[in-house]
């Protein structure tokens, strides 16, 4: 089983909390870096603490939950080794994983029925990357990380 980093803004809560309860059914461990209530917070510093422990190696995979999902993949994507993906049906979650090796699924916390997201989720963990072709266009992504984001 995987190792999850999960985190949200206020707009995101509802949502996680019910993500949260899959992880523990399917037997995922995780590790919730908030937000803990419907308390406003700013989604970078929550996409930052869930990056990092993505990126570090000390969680597998990633979920980010926010109004729209925009932000946080926004924010995600600045950490090097990140590959946050805003996933808003099925296809796009096995599509992101099969060909981009996406680590971070980025989710709307509103506009979205529960069943719609909680599929989502279970296809983007359960999905995995496919290599071959995809190696070389991730390899690149991974060059536009150091050309850009060391300097």
């Amino acid at each position: 089983m995987k190792r999850i980093a999960i985190g949200c803004d206020h707009r995101g809560f509802a949502l996680k909390q019910v993500i949260v309860s899959l992880l523990k059914n399917s037997g995922h461990s995780h590790q919730d870096f908030g937000c803990h209530s419907t308390d406003p917070v700013d989604y970078p510093d929550i996409a930052q603490k869930v990056g990092e422990a993505v990126a570090s190696g000390n969680s597998d995979q990633g979920i980010l939950i926010c109004n729209t999902g925009i932000g946080m993949s926004i924010a995600a994507n600045k950490i090097k080794g990140v590959r946050a993906a805003l996933c808003c049906d099925v296809f796009a979650a096995q599509r992101a994983r099969q060909h981009n090796d996406a680590n971070i699924l980025c989710l709307r916390g509103e506009n979205i029925d529960t069943e719609s997201a909680l599929e989502i989720v279970k296809t983007f963990l359960d999905t995995d990357f496919e290599g071959g072709r995809h190696v070389q266009r991730v390899n690149k992504i991974r060059a536009l990380e150091r050309d850009y984001l060391e300097q």
